[in-house]
């Protein structure tokens, strides 16, 4: 019998969705399906049928495209994001529908009316690094077309994309400018570009007032002024100033564009819309290389208190993005080789480590942190986390044994606050070594101050939680641990706190 041949053929993929899709979704589900429709019936559909490419699945938000040509699915991509660009002129920017196109050439396999291989999951994830409105296209693409069509590329580099094995280099199709341009990149190196600080960078735009009343400003300004304030304290992040980002207050910017000017990998925006005495805040954090929206979420609240609202609303928000950024940060950290790793990545590397909460994870977070320190021994928070590894050692008896661990938790903690006596988790550290040393009033004057550093702190005010609990104080253990979880509650030592909720109680 003989066996099955699988069909193949050489082909152009269009890979499309909408950007920030479920944040559009989750502030107006029917008006976001009818606009959808409308951009499908009015521009997507017959774009894609005038360049004569078959759309070969939908998937709500996204649609997957096969061409013979090339040449016209670029066309195709290009067309699209114009008109699209047209409809959206006038829309406000948290109600745009915008679409992200990734474009590739390879082989692909046939089955019945679907199509598969790593020719589509490029596509796919070249999508992924296109910004809101724009087009990514692998290199291969590029050769095929620069010289037959009338606008530029720009060379974003080898990407690391997931489950592809190889780098692929990716273009950005330029749609604003004759191909004799310089590149974005190129204007913003030799004009205004910053340097990206070696920790996670962040600017906090000014939230939009949407509700059109002026007399609003004051609380969007107070939540985004709450929230920078909040970041601030938290020392693994450089934060830009209130005053710089308040510069972009007004018209959309494209977050590109902020990255660039003012140095920083991650942009977060939101609005703020007041009906009576109701509230609806949006917030998006977005890494301003790609585009790509990293978090998003809506609050809805009752303003029987104002001040108290925007306390709890800056505090959450803060509390959702920092490990959205951290997590990010690790990504990024693992793409690279060996070699190519900094101090920071590896103490990024050696943070994803201790969460796993392994013997295997543990000892190679301590070896990850021993290298960060070696490469910047002015590094807290390569202390910190090596304090925080081995108390997980010393609890679970790996390592060097609980004693040793115990000891080397005390040292490594010692030495956080030596580096940086004003960063929040060196204290937390500390705090911990002299909780199991059972010095529990030194180790809450500790967890004191590291609230007073940063008041946001999920550790210290979880720690705070258990040593109230070791020494029977309830009623402030059950307060603290409570708190704890409001302000993360994602963590991975969730676990922990409900344990230490069930001792208290």
């Amino acid at each position: 019998m003989a066996e099955d041949r699988v069909e193949r053929r050489l082909a152009a993929i269009l890979a499309a969705d909408v950007a920030g899709y479920s944040r559009l979704m989750g502030a107006d589900e029917e008006g976001t399906l009818a606009a959808l429709k409308a951009h499908r019936r009015a521009v997507l559909d017959p774009k894609i049928t005038e360049h004569r490419g078959r759309i070969v699945k939908t998937t709500g938000d996204g649609l997957l495209v096969e061409f013979a040509s090339v040449v016209d699915a670029v066309r195709c991509a290009v067309d699209i994001q114009r008109q699209m660009a047209e409809r959206n002129a006038g829309v406000a920017a948290e109600q745009r529908i915008e679409f992200r196109i990734g474009l590739n050439v390879g082989d692909i396999i046939i089955d019945d009316k679907d199509i598969y291989g790593d020719g589509v999951n490029i596509a796919a994830r070249l999508e992924g690094l296109a910004a809101p409105g724009g087009i990514c296209v692998s290199r291969v693409v590029r050769d095929q077309v620069r010289d037959k069509l009338d606008f530029s590329f720009e060379d974003m580099g080898e990407q690391q994309v997931k489950n592809i094995a190889r780098p692929v280099r990716t273009h950005r199709v330029r749609l604003d400018s004759p191909v004799d341009e310089p590149s974005a990149a190129a204007v913003a190196t030799t004009r205004s570009a910053q340097p990206l600080p070696q920790k996670p960078s962040i600017a906090v735009l000014p939230f939009a007032n949407m509700s059109g009343d002026a007399e609003q400003e004051y609380f969007s300004e107070g939540i985004t002024e709450d929230i920078i304030t909040n970041l601030s304290h938290n020392h693994a992040f450089f934060v830009i100033s209130r005053s710089t980002s308040f510069a972009f207050k007004g018209p959309a910017v494209d977050v590109g564009k902020i990255g660039r000017e003012l140095g920083v990998r991650y942009v977060l925006e939101g609005s703020v819309r007041r009906a009576g005495n109701r509230v609806r805040i949006t917030a998006q954090l977005i890494e301003a290389a790609s585009g790509h929206h990293l978090w998003a979420d809506r609050y809805d609240r009752e303003l029987a208190d104002v001040f108290a609202v925007q306390d709890e609303i800056s505090r959450s928000i803060t509390g959702a993005i920092a490990p959205g950024i951290i997590a990010a940060e690790i990504r990024q950290a693992q793409r690279k080789g060996p070699d190519q790793l900094d101090a920071w990545d590896r103490t990024v590397r050696a943070h994803w480590h201790i969460r796993r909460f392994t013997q295997v994870d543990l000892a190679e977070a301590r070896r990850l942190l021993e290298e960060a320190i070696d490469l910047d021994p002015t590094n807290s928070m390569a202390y910190a986390d090596l304090a925080f590894a081995r108390h997980f050692e010393a609890v679970f008896g790996w390592g060097d044994g609980s004693a040793e661990s115990h000891v080397r938790l005390g040292e490594a903690a010692r030495n956080a606050v030596a580096a940086d006596d004003s960063d929040a988790m060196a204290h937390t550290a500390l705090a911990i070594f002299d909780l199991f040393s059972n010095r529990h009033e030194e180790a809450r004057r500790r967890l004191q101050r590291a609230l007073e550093l940063n008041p946001n702190s999920e550790f210290a005010r979880g720690y705070l939680g258990g040593s109230y609990a070791f020494g029977g104080d309830y009623e402030a253990a059950l307060a603290n641990l409570e708190e704890a979880i409001r302000l993360s509650p994602r963590s991975q030592l969730l676990v922990i706190w409900h344990l230490c909720e069930g001792w208290a109680a």
